[in-house]
């Protein structure tokens, strides 16, 4: 008599939320967990830096909100997809800032941010920045530390790459935002 492995159980939104109240860190692509890694200092300090620049950018003026990778964006249902980006902002219009959210985002963000982690390829990163914008992100910045440059996906329009001597700009996703490209690498 054969036996016949029974398909995995796909997992919920829901369950990743309760393994990561057990220490599991990861994403869940359609049901499936995706386990993530500590990314390293380098990875760490590029998104603080950002985090930074655009917190002081966004929370004075009441502009909407941010969020860190932990936080998780539900994208699909049944099966569920949650990603997490390194970083996202959502506008006020999409997620009022003083909206109580207490599982995950369940729109998907104007701005992401993604930043390469060892072992990343740029064909990843750009599957994935593409992803997002089939989700309705409109701008999408990609993050390469060992280059020092950051890709810009425009919803629509678009891909231009970034040196140290250009500036990031929020475009219609976060307008009058700006931030030269060095400071995202500067200790």
């Amino acid at each position: 008599m054969a036996v016949i492995d029974a398909a995995p159980r796909l997992l919920t939104a829901d369950d990743l939320l309760r393994l990561y109240s057990e220490g599991v860190r990861g994403e869940l692509i359609r049901g499936v967990l995706c386990e993530t890694m500590p990314t390293g200092m380098e990875h760490g300090e590029i998104v603080v830096n950002l985090a930074a620049e655009l917190q002081t950018f966004v929370k004075p003026r009441r502009l909407g909100r941010l969020m860190g990778s932990d936080s998780g964006v539900w994208l699909e249902r049944d099966p569920d997809t949650v990603r997490e980006p390194d970083i996202a902002y959502f506008s006020a219009a999409r997620i009022p800032p003083d909206q109580r959210v207490t599982g995950y985002a369940d729109v998907s963000p104007d701005l992401v941010v993604e930043v390469a982690s060892p072992g990343d390829s740029r064909r990843e990163l750009h599957d994935k920045a593409l992803m997002w914008l089939s989700y309705g992100a409109r701008l999408v910045w990609v993050v390469h530390p060992e280059t020092r440059t950051v890709d810009a996906y425009r919803a629509g329009g678009g891909v231009t790459t970034l040196t140290q001597g250009d500036a990031l700009d929020g475009l219609d996703a976060l307008p009058g935002f700006s931030c030269p490209v060095r400071d995202l690498f500067d200790a």
